[in-house]
């Protein structure tokens, strides 16, 4: 079984509901799950809505890109279209940010996710869910990326739900 972190964004189409669909897509595809608090944080790029934000950690058999078309086939069927502007509003986004130790680079799938470490939103709930994790490429535990992350506009949701 491989330990993946899987983080979700939502900024469309009451985002709550859509973290807590995704949510239940990803207990049923894995073994377990441990999730992290959920963050709103500003858009980066054109959106002019806010985002919700999570990661979910799961234990998976799924091969990084089996799990990979599985994430991008519950995008589609939780609304988001298949082509779409870069960074622009969209109802759910799941994007496999470690699996494991692996590295994986090919034209379609990047692990470590390519940016995950430019984005608060992804790294202070990726820190929640593997506190003492470190880049496999960078060799950077969590907390450095943390601190050398751009600042931008971001805060534990109040929502009183979890995902």
């Amino acid at each position: 079984m491989a330990k993946v972190a899987v983080a979700l964004g939502s900024n469309l189409n009451n985002p709550h509901h859509q973290l807590r669909q995704a949510a239940n897509f990803l207990k049923r595809i894995s073994s377990s799950n441990k999730k992290s608090s959920i963050y709103k944080s500003e858009p980066i790029g054109p959106s002019n809505f806010d985002f919700l934000n999570a990661v979910i950690l799961i234990d998976t058999d799924l091969t990084p890109h089996v799990l990979y078309g599985k994430l991008r086939e519950q995008e589609k069927k939780q609304g988001r279209p298949s082509r779409y502007p870069k960074w622009s509003a969209r109802p759910i986004d799941l994007d496999i940010i470690t699996y494991d130790k692996q590295v994986v680079g090919s034209t379609e799938l990047t692990i470590p996710h390519a940016e995950y470490n430019q984005r608060l939103f992804v790294l202070l709930p990726l820190q929640e869910v593997l506190p003492n994790w470190v880049d496999p490429i960078s060799n950077l535990p969590i907390k450095t990326s943390i601190e050398l992350a751009p600042t931008m506009s971001i805060s534990k949701s109040d929502l009183k739900t979890r995902i």
